[in-house]
């Protein structure tokens, strides 16, 4: 069997805090909670999920930006949980990362042609007038023109940004690029332009996507396949076909119904996801789900639900996980 590109394994990330008066006291936040999953060369994989849900500190402890607690984070059969410091400075050519605030991600002291030039630099790929010649050519790539090569980042608007953004990730032709929230700061028509540049790239250089978003409306047409996840464990992963058609978990259900509907028919009731995500520090026993799940039994209290198989290349936590379905999803 082929080799994924990247394959992840039980990786954890834990967060202490302080809290109580002068913070003498020590809080453990669970951000992401024994998490697996695979990527295949050119495919795009959504994960998605609410607002402090770990999806954002999954992709930084891929790329070590942070340093996981546990599991093991395997590229091209390498473990970069385990690389010293040049091996990992040289995988970093493969694995990029697009931010989801294109204004912060950006220096604002340098031109555009510094900022993604700067890749090429570190990694030693070009310099000169060939470094030029290389900015310019990424710049057109993504949309933008040779001319705005000597401009500052504040002269362009969020989506030229985050296409500065975009060209600074492809200068060094990696192979996995991690899009943390690409679009989500952005206006939904630019939103769609940006969505449509990332595919044609992924096309033209055959490049995989590790796709974070918390709106499964955004996910819909760019992934193979959707991971969901929830107080940092994944609960459901399917094909993209599969999970819209067929969600498996009242969460994603929920999601899925969260968003709008352009025809609505009939008077099919919407499962609404009422109250917030509880707290990673004091999570809800057994089933992390169940305080807002219409779905829940006593037992979903007392035990958590292991990932189990729903059917060919879709997975499920959820002890009941045949009763989901039964409202109206988009």
């Amino acid at each position: 069997m082929r080799q994924p590109l990247l394959q992840v394994e039980n990786l954890s990330k834990a967060f202490t805090s302080r809290s109580g008066p002068l913070g003498r006291q020590n809080a453990t936040l669970q951000a992401v909670n024994d998490l697996s999953f695979t990527l295949d060369q050119g495919e795009t994989l959504g994960l998605v999920g609410e607002s402090g849900c770990g999806k954002s500190t999954t992709g930084r402890l891929l790329l070590r930006l942070l340093e996981a607690d546990q599991g093991r984070v395997l590229f091209q059969g390498k473990d970069v949980l385990k690389l010293a410091k040049e091996p990992l400075r040289a995988l970093r050519r493969e694995m990029q990362m697009i931010f989801q605030d294109p204004v912060a991600s950006l220096n604002p002291r340098h031109r555009v042609g510094e900022i993604i030039g700067e890749p090429l630099l570190i990694h030693g790929l070009a310099r000169g007038v060939e470094l030029h010649r290389e900015v310019e050519q990424l710049l057109e790539k993504v949309g933008l023109s040779k001319d705005h090569f000597d401009r500052y980042p504040h002269q362009f608007s969020g989506g030229q940004r985050q296409r500065i953004g975009i060209a600074r990730a492809l200068a060094v032709k990696p192979k996995l690029i991690i899009c943390d929230e690409p679009v989500s700061a952005l206006d939904l028509s630019i939103q769609a332009q940006v969505v449509n540049l990332l595919q044609d790239l992924q096309e033209e250089f055959n490049l995989t996507y590790l796709f974070i978003a918390h709106d499964l409306s955004v996910v819909k047409h760019v992934s193979d396949r959707v991971a969901v996840m929830y107080l940092g464990r994944i609960v459901e992963l399917a094909t993209a076909e599969e999970l819209y058609q067929s969600p498996r978990h009242p969460y994603t259900e929920a999601l899925l119904n969260a968003i709008p509907a352009l025809n609505p028919r009939g008077n099919h009731s919407r499962l609404i996801l009422e109250g917030e995500v509880p707290s990673a520090i004091d999570p809800p026993s057994g089933c992390p789900f169940h305080p807002r799940c219409p779905y829940a039994e006593p037992l979903c209290k007392k035990q958590r639900p292991e990932l189990t198989k729903q059917g060919p290349d879709h997975l499920a936590a959820c002890h009941f996980s045949g009763r989901v379905g039964r409202f109206k999803t988009c």
